[in-house]
């Protein structure tokens, strides 16, 4: 069982958490008294890609990278998770295998909420029933908006918005302020996640480059989400 200071935690990452966020205090409590801490060593697996789903994890500290294995065998990272973040709450919800692999980059906390429980919850409460729908529809919608840029936006909008949404809270830095962005995978991966060239997606780069929006080092890209976010916006009209 968690501490109170544990407890409480808990529902502050719960309020910030997409699938969670909109429920009520009430709801929100009993969800977290289910919960359960545990810790990673930096470099353990927390799930493998086509393991059963049997719980999710609700981020508290440190860093998760999730990616998916090629036929060859190559991983393809496409995010870290950090403080906040869920992870594993899809094969939750439906019960298939995982579609990714969770490892630990630095030493992690985490909230584990096993899915026999979370089927309780949802049965018991139907504000938590409509939650999982919601939250649902909303994926649905990211995927549909993500395929439109990908049929419809210049490469260089793409990439714009992709680094915008990488960057978090940190888009939100005044004019002129250069953030410093660690995306943790190669500009190889990038380009695959976004269903273009590795060239391609170096030439939007050079053009967000020239723009004043970025500024590449070897290991990290400096971003000024203020002309980011202009780029972002531009179309071929």
């Amino acid at each position: 069982m968690s501490t109170t200071a544990g407890h409480e935690t808990i529902i502050g990452l719960l309020a910030g958490a997409d699938l969670f966020k909109d429920l009520g205090a009430d709801d929100q409590a009993v969800c977290a008294a289910k919960m359960r801490e545990l810790r990673f060593e930096k470099g353990q697996i927390l799930f493998g890609q086509g393991d059963v789903g049997t719980r999710l994890y609700l981020m508290a500290k440190g860093q998760v990278r999730l990616a998916i294995a090629s036929k060859s065998q190559r991983g393809l990272s496409f995010q870290i998770a950090v403080a906040g973040d869920l992870i594993g709450e899809i094969a939750v919800l439906d019960g298939g295998p995982r579609s990714a692999t969770a490892t630990a980059l630095t030493p992690v906390t985490a909230y584990a909420l096993e899915r026999s429980a979370f089927q309780e919850l949802w049965s018991a409460r139907p504000a938590i029933a409509n939650a999982i729908i919601g939250f649902l529809c909303r994926r649905l919608r990211k995927a549909s908006d993500r395929l439109e840029a990908m049929a419809l936006y210049p490469m260089e909008v793409r990439v714009a918005r992709f680094l915008l949404a990488a960057l978090g809270d940190d888009r939100q830095a005044p004019p002129g302020r250069r953030v410093p962005l660690e995306l943790g995978f190669s500009q190889g991966e990038l380009a695959l996640l976004l269903g273009a060239s590795r060239p391609k997606v170096n030439a939007a780069l050079g053009v967000l480059e020239n723009a004043g929006a970025i500024r590449r080092t070897s290991d990290r890209i400096f971003c000024e989400p203020a002309k980011l976010a202009l780029a972002a916006q531009k179309t071929d009209d």
